[in-house]
């Protein structure tokens, strides 16, 4: 059986719709971000914080786990700035509580969901793993310390794990019975999406002068699915041994402008966004995108999905959310 924490949000229920087709999936999530209507019917589900040993020991003592997938993190980075204890607090020391119990219940394999945030702004066109790690926000340094700390738990008491640093998410199950339901929205395509549905006046373009071909900010974005399938891979290198200890990027390794994503969403939909120009955002890089020819030559994962393909899918979604939510 495998422990899905955050198995109720965004990422983590798209994994675990992938999941429950080959194993038996416990989701523990606290629903502060997560959806109950986004947990798979064939996943057992328990209501909890990770932060709770005594819900944690019950779990590893009443579950034959094998295995954890961590996706329980508090992800926004302008809140991370206005309200570090609560990152630092959910992100590390809940997730230490989390480390602490597994190796007491021998259980040492943990894939966690990292972040692009990790390397800050990167100097060149491509980041890969070897790209120095300098965040700049307490977000991006919580999740950076939580991989030095697996280091550490496996060097001490013999953890095992694979962590995915991904760029931005986007897209929803092909269903159209999961997808993204964040409050606040604060990700660039259901942005645009909810302001071509009328339920946004505009959207804006934070920065039109930065050094790329039509001066906004380019970045790197991977369709949901394609992330839970580099998930499952990652997984079964770490539970069948033959991966362990690894660090993976994942994205599409081609990066759209701002420009460019708004007039795919355009052309998928057959609507005119309406767009506003505001001042450039403190220490957003110009470019951001990932190389993923490691993990690609490694458990041979490649993205599957065009931004087009991404689009259509969120659309399909947004318009299925309204009667969802």
């Amino acid at each position: 059986m495998i422990l899905v924490i955050g198995g109720a949000g965004y990422i983590g229920s798209h994994v675990v719709k992938e999941l429950v087709q080959t194993k038996d999936v416990l989701v523990l999530d606290n629903f502060s971000t997560g959806h109950r209507w986004a947990v798979h019917e064939n996943a057992t589900m328990i209501e909890g914080d990770m932060g709770d040993k005594d819900i944690l020991e019950n779990i590893f003592t009443h579950y034959p786990i094998e295995a954890v997938m961590h996706f329980a993190a508090y992800s926004l980075v302008g809140e991370s700035v206005q309200e570090p204890g609560k990152y630092y607090q959910n992100n590390v020391a809940a997730t230490l509580n989390l480390l602490e119990v597994m190796v007491k219940s021998n259980v040492k394999k943990i894939i966690f969901s990292s972040t692009a945030a990790t390397y800050g702004i990167p100097e060149g066109p491509v980041i890969t793993e070897e790209t120095p790690t300098n965040p700049i926000n307490p977000y991006g340094r919580s999740k950076l310390m939580m991989e030095s700390i697996m280091k550490d738990f496996s060097k001490a008491y013999g953890l095992e794990y694979v962590i995915l640093r991904y760029f931005n998410a986007a897209g929803a199950d092909e269903s159209a019975k999961i997808g993204e339901a964040h409050d606040p929205e604060t990700h660039l395509i259901p942005l645009i999406l909810q302001n071509l549905a009328g339920d946004r006046p505009s959207i804006s373009i934070f920065g039109t002068d930065y050094d790329t071909p039509d001066g906004t900010c380019i970045r790197d974005y991977i369709h949901v699915t394609d992330l839970a399938r580099a998930h499952i891979l990652a997984l079964d290198a770490l539970l069948e041994g033959a991966k362990k200890n690894a660090i993976y990027n994942l994205g599409n390794g081609r990066g759209y402008s701002v420009r460019e994503v708004i007039e795919a969403c355009e052309r998928i939909t057959g609507k005119k966004a309406n767009v506003t120009m505001a001042p450039p955002r403190e220490g957003d890089p110009a470019r951001l995108v990932a190389s993923s020819e490691k993990i690609s030559r490694e458990l041979g994962w490649k993205a599957r999905y065009s931004l087009d393909d991404i689009v259509e899918s969120a659309w399909k979604w947004n318009k299925q959310l309204k009667a969802t939510v």
